[in-house]
């Protein structure tokens, strides 16, 4: 009986000691966490305080954090000292049609390598996946070429039309979570009389919002914050807001011997050009979570 006690107070004891250690490691783990997202998360702190800031503060040693007082009316100010309207129109219209051909192209042509059987589908597979080993800087003068040879030069078409035409990270996103989904749907449905474009259109294409949200996240963010494309092709009224901002901040710089950077407004619109980047993000926030875990799963 003794014995009995004595080994069930050690069991006792070991469970406590686990229990003990469990919580210290999730302490330990969630204080990195949140030691890591402050880290990463200071410099968006310091952005948006100084957007609140009046000028001379910009510049004083003391870190300040909570601006005193608060500048509400550098954000309606920093809007006149550029036409930011147009240039987030344009930014709008060039990501929204970029991320549909990229999403939709990459459904298409992820549908090929992940349903159908056919000579060399393997291979060529391999040759797509090559091809994201080749730096886009390797590419930049040919392509400019080739749409200068075209005439689509100080024009929308070079950042729209090559969405359309597949990227292959987004195809191999795309192929890998096909893969995920049963074949037994698509035999069903064959058997059911529908067609193979039916059989993407109405099974696939439901099933497949994770991966649809995860490659929109990352096509919009990209053609957003796309500063070299536009640089290449665009002309002024065609400006992007990156390429908008990176003018304004020149031209800021520019006029520094007279004292006149409005370090305050460039913040102040800085802040504005992120939000659309964050609103997708917590829109999509449950798909694209969702798509990157299941995303590679099968091979």
């Amino acid at each position: 009986m003794t014995s009995l006690t004595g080994d069930r107070r050690t069991g006792i004891a070991r469970w406590q000691s686990k229990r003990l250690q469990g919580a210290t490691h999730k302490v330990l783990v969630y204080a990195l966490l949140v030691g890591g997202s402050l880290l990463f998360l200071a410099p968006l702190a310091w952005m948006l305080s100084t957007s609140f800031k009046r000028l001379d503060d910009v510049w004083t040693l003391e870190m300040q954090w909570i601006p005193n007082p608060i500048q509400w009316q550098n954000y309606p100010d920093a809007l006149e000292t550029l036409p930011f309207f147009q240039y987030v129109r344009n930014s709008l219209f060039v990501a929204l049609v970029s991320t549909f051909g990229s999403a939709m192209s990459a459904a298409i042509v992820g549908y090929g390598f992940a349903r159908f059987r056919f000579p060399g589908r393997d291979v060529l597979f391999f040759v797509l996946l090559a091809t994201m080993m080749i730096p886009g800087t390797v590419t930049f003068i040919p392509v400019y070429l080739l749409f200068a040879r075209i005439g689509w030069i100080q024009t929308f078409l070079p950042l729209l039309v090559p969405a359309f035409f597949g990227a292959p990270f987004n195809i191999f996103l795309m192929r890998q979570f096909m893969m995920t989904v049963p074949f037994e749907l698509d035999e069903s449905a064959r058997i059911d009389g529908a067609s193979s474009l039916r059989i993407f259109w109405q099974i696939l294409l439901p099933q497949l919002k994770p991966v649809i949200a995860t490659i929109a996240i990352f096509s919009f963010m990209g053609a957003w914050n796309d500063f070299f494309g536009p640089l290449l092709y665009l002309k002024e009224e065609q400006y992007t807001l990156a390429l908008g901002l990176a003018y304004y901040r020149a031209d800021q710089i520019a006029g520094a011997s007279q004292g006149t950077t409005n370090w305050h407004y460039m913040m102040a619109i800085a802040t504005l050009a992120m939000i659309p980047n964050i609103l997708l993000f917590f829109v999509a926030q449950r798909y694209f979570i969702q798509g990157i875990t299941l995303t590679g799963i099968k091979a």
